[in-house]
């Protein structure tokens, strides 16, 4: 980043430059061959006036004295009475020249261009030393600017990878960058968060340690009373009796401990736009796909509405555009249509297929037949499930697979079946 920055200061800095510095150079170059001739002019109507002012009150003319009042100049005067008189060495070639007549003096001056040429070429150097410093001076702040927007962000992914290493001690760092400090203020929110789980976690699994303890080694030596006293009937169900208090026991400081554990919202399914969860997604890994050479189509039924976590819902069809992406091939179809009894959407692509070996154990948890953590199809069956619905393989060769999803009216019906028990 910072060497794009240099480079695009850099550029917008040659081209300020060259718009500036071509005119003023243009200009320059003009300037100093008219002020010359400007300059032979005036030389050398001083010149006649002084010759002229001469003859009038009877000094004589000495080129001498003139060829040292303007020295580097060829001088040429014709007087009243037909001589010319010169002064100075002769004019190289090409010269530039300037020609006066006052009374009858005429005056001819005469400079080398190749004079006048240096002065402009000096002055043009002036300039052009001038844009080098202007550009020496740019990639200064560049370098300064480029230092002081790269370091936040080197900071911030330094931060960032913290918190994926699990240390989710905020920094409270600001680097007076609004957008660069708004980053900022979003990662510490997110290490709070992070701290406030990782707190939780621990406290789960200290409290479950200690309470399943007692209760499980209550449990353990009931059980052991109940086998050494097996030949005593009476007492078997009395040690049984107790042993079954203590399960139940158990299983109630389970629930309530995994309740305090429960933070997300898994499980609360809704009417959910099934057009809408697919147009997101596709949205988000058509550029991916296509980079790959690949593309998404979407066909079928459009109008769907299907009950899901639309969270979870978006979970699941990503999970499949992204092991279709790993492990298949071609365009991958996103089909939508109405079931039986469910909304169906279908995910295959043009691959190979899954290997017949492999079909019995695609969703099993940590089962990988190739590259991947084998966890992603697990957790889309395990979020279809929660939501009362399904993920299944339709097909294998090619790789299709369907998430059926409950009918709203069928959801709404069993809700009222459950409310108002049965009949």
């Amino acid at each position: 980043m910072r060497r794009r920055l240099l480079l695009s200061t850099l550029a917008v800095a040659a081209v300020a430059i060259l718009m500036l510095g071509i005119p003023l150079a243009y200009a320059a170059h003009k300037l100093v061959h008219e002020e010359a001739a400007r300059s032979l002019d005036r030389e050398a109507s001083a010149i006649a006036g002084g010759v002229g002012y001469d003859l009038e009150t009877g000094r004589p003319v000495s080129g001498e004295v003139i060829a040292r009042e303007f020295p580097g100049r060829h001088i040429s005067i014709v007087l009243p009475d037909g001589r010319t008189l010169t002064a100075g060495p002769a004019p190289a070639r090409p010269a530039l020249t300037a020609t006066r007549d006052e009374g009858r003096v005429r005056v001819r001056v005469s400079r080398p261009e190749a004079e006048v040429h240096a002065d402009a070429l000096r002055l043009m150097l002036f300039i052009a030393s001038l844009a080098l410093l202007g550009v020496a001076v740019t990639v200064g702040l560049a370098m300064v600017q480029a230092r002081k927007l790269t370091l936040p962000l080197i900071d911030l992914a330094e931060t960032a990878d913290r918190l994926g290493s699990g240390n989710a001690r905020p920094r409270r760092r600001r680097y007076g960058i609004p957008e660069v400090d708004r980053v900022a203020e979003v990662l510490d929110r997110s290490a709070v968060r992070i701290a406030d789980l990782l707190a939780n976690s621990r406290e789960f699994a200290s409290d479950a340690s200690h309470q399943l303890r007692t209760p499980l080694t209550a449990l353990s030596m009931r059980l052991e009373e109940m086998i050494e006293a097996a030949d005593y009937p009476d007492v078997v169900r009395e040690e049984g009796a107790a042993a079954v208090a203590q399960t139940e026991r158990l299983v109630a400081v389970v629930e309530q401990l995994l309740s305090r554990a429960r933070h997300d919202r898994t499980g609360a399914a809704v009417a959910s736009p099934v057009d809408e969860i697919i147009r997101q997604q596709v949205e988000e890994w058509r550029p991916i796909f296509r980079r790959a050479g690949r593309d998404v189509r979407v066909t079928g039924e459009r109008g769907l509405v299907g009950m899901a976590n639309p969270e979870g819902l978006s979970q699941i069809v990503a999970t499949l555009l992204d092991n279709s992406l790993v492990h298949g091939a071609g365009t991958v179809t996103i089909h939508t249509k109405p079931g039986v009894s469910s909304v169906v959407v279908e995910v295959g692509d043009e691959g190979e297929g899954i290997p017949p070996e492999l079909e019995p154990r695609i969703f099993e948890r940590s089962f990988s037949g190739g590259r991947g953590t084998g966890l992603g199809l697990y957790l889309a069956r395990s979020l279809a499930t929660v939501d009362g619905g399904r993920l299944e393989l339709i097909q294998s060769r090619p790789a299709v697979f369907g998430v059926f999803l409950r009918h709203v009216a069928e959801a709404r019906l069993a809700e009222e079946r459950v409310v108002m028990g049965p009949a």
